[in-house]
């Protein structure tokens, strides 16, 4: 029986059975999407240098000018540096996505005898260890330069777990746009034009109470200050408030909505 013969049409077919070899299929996958760091470790640059740069360039920069010197200011900064860029980060996914449709790398995944739906699996999975090293990083450099969060140590690894299943949400968003676009060009122009606004319209960098009126109501209605906002209260106070619940149920809402739409989309040309 043939490689064509031997594959597997649907997303994970043949029941229980089916869904395991899904499962190993997308671990698979993951692996090797992993794997390309050792032929291009450029790629992992969005998940090392940023955080590190970010964290120094703004924490010295606006420190003083904000929170009076930079340690007052890392409470501040510290969560909002991590979720900037976690969240950015996850623009990747739609743009790898992209390029191995276009390099013709998925023709020849139909010929294997997986699931269909693997590459798509698996892409996601090696993105969430990406954000991870993101979280630790930022977390460490901010520790580095007197960043000491009251909440503890356990209440900083939920913040870091919350953004990274926040942002593994958002990469539906760019997977879906990875799996529509035309380029990968094009998927990471129109990505960029959808995140950039919402990262920097939040309450990242500044209190909110410093922003002209008739911007302080985008800015608090926008689901990252939400995040920041959870993030903060978690690893600098120690509590579960309102803003994790919003920003669980919006990771929710984002997957409910684009993970049916990416896989249909991605079943039909991939």
């Amino acid at each position: 029986m043939n490689g064509s013969a031997n594959r597997m049409d649907g997303p994970y077919p043949g029941g229980a059975a089916g869904f395991g070899q899904a499962v190993r299929n997308s671990l698979t996958m993951a692996y090797r999407a992993l794997l390309k760091v050792k032929h291009t470790p450029e790629l992992w640059f969005d998940v090392t240098l940023q955080p590190i740069l970010f964290t120094l360039m703004f924490a010295y920069l606006f420190g003083g000018a904000i929170a009076g010197d930079v340690r007052g200011y890392l409470p501040i900064i510290i969560p909002g540096i991590l979720v900037q860029t976690v969240i950015t980060t996850s623009i990747v996914t739609g743009v790898q996505l992209r390029e191995d449709m276009e390099k013709g790398v998925f023709d020849r995944f139909r010929s294997l005898p997986i699931a269909r739906i693997a590459p798509l699996a698996g892409a996601l999975m090696a993105d969430s260890i990406r954000y991870a090293i993101a979280s630790v990083l930022t977390f460490t450099v901010g520790y580095l330069i007197g960043y000491r969060p009251a909440g503890g140590l356990g209440y900083v690894a939920v913040a870091a777990a919350l953004v990274i299943v926040c942002a593994w949400s958002v990469s539906w968003i760019f997977a879906f746009f990875g799996v529509s676009a035309r380029t990968a060009s094009g998927v990471q122009g129109v990505s960029m034009l959808v995140l950039l606004p919402l990262t920097i319209l939040s309450n990242a960098f500044v209190p909110v109470e410093t922003l002209p009126n008739w911007l302080q109501w985008f800015v608090k209605l926008n689901p990252v200050s939400h995040l920041v906002s959870a993030v903060r209260d978690l690893a600098n106070a120690g509590t579960f408030s309102r803003e994790l619940a919003i920003s669980l149920a919006g990771a929710a809402a984002i997957v409910a909505v684009f993970a049916p739409l990416t896989v249909r989309v991605y079943m039909r040309r991939a």
